[in-house]
């Protein structure tokens, strides 16, 4: 791999980095310049309970559906084991594994997910990479009860297996 292609690599990397990080955080402006301006977005219809729009397009669109879903949440995202591949100078697909927990008592719910993004990135005009198509696929979602107010859950919850023994 040469120069510029590892740079584009690690470009696309720090790009879904900050995805996962303003995301979580909920800087949505500096969310949005992630994204082209004609992004698509896929997702199943189980992504998140009460979700009636099962995919959006734009990047304005986009922004304004998941920040109003996540405006009273709290959520904590991972992406795994990016595989990159590029087409051509200015255009890349990746596929990442990734977990998901979204709390939200307000509305309701509480959801643990895990499965994959599957994405394709386009470099800008200003030779900055985007999110151009994304698609959200689960392997699994478990349902949760949400934190009650004041934070108060039991712990363990009784999702989780019981420990047994040793130390982290």
């Amino acid at each position: 791999m040469d120069g510029e292609r590892l740079s584009d690599l690690y470009a696309i990397h720090q790009l879904k980095s900050r995805y996962f990080r303003y995301l979580d955080t909920k800087e949505w402006d500096l969310w949005r310049p992630l994204f082209a301006d004609d992004l698509v977005f896929y997702a199943e219809e189980s992504v998140l309970p009460k979700a009636t729009t099962p995919s959006q397009t734009g990047g304005d669109n986009f922004v304004a559906y998941v920040s109003s879903l996540l405006e009273t949440a709290v959520s904590v995202h991972h992406g795994h084991m990016p595989d990159i591949e590029f087409q051509s100078d200015s255009d890349a697909t990746g596929i990442w594994a990734m977990y998901d927990w979204v709390d939200d008592p307000d509305k309701g719910f509480a959801i643990q997910g895990f499965g994959h993004y599957h994405e394709k990135y386009r470099k800008n005009g200003d030779g900055q990479w985007q999110i151009a198509e994304m698609r959200l696929t689960r392997l699994r979602t478990t349902f949760i009860e949400p934190t009650r107010p004041g934070g108060d859950r039991p712990w363990p919850p009784a999702w989780a297996a019981p420990h047994s023994g040793g130390t982290a």
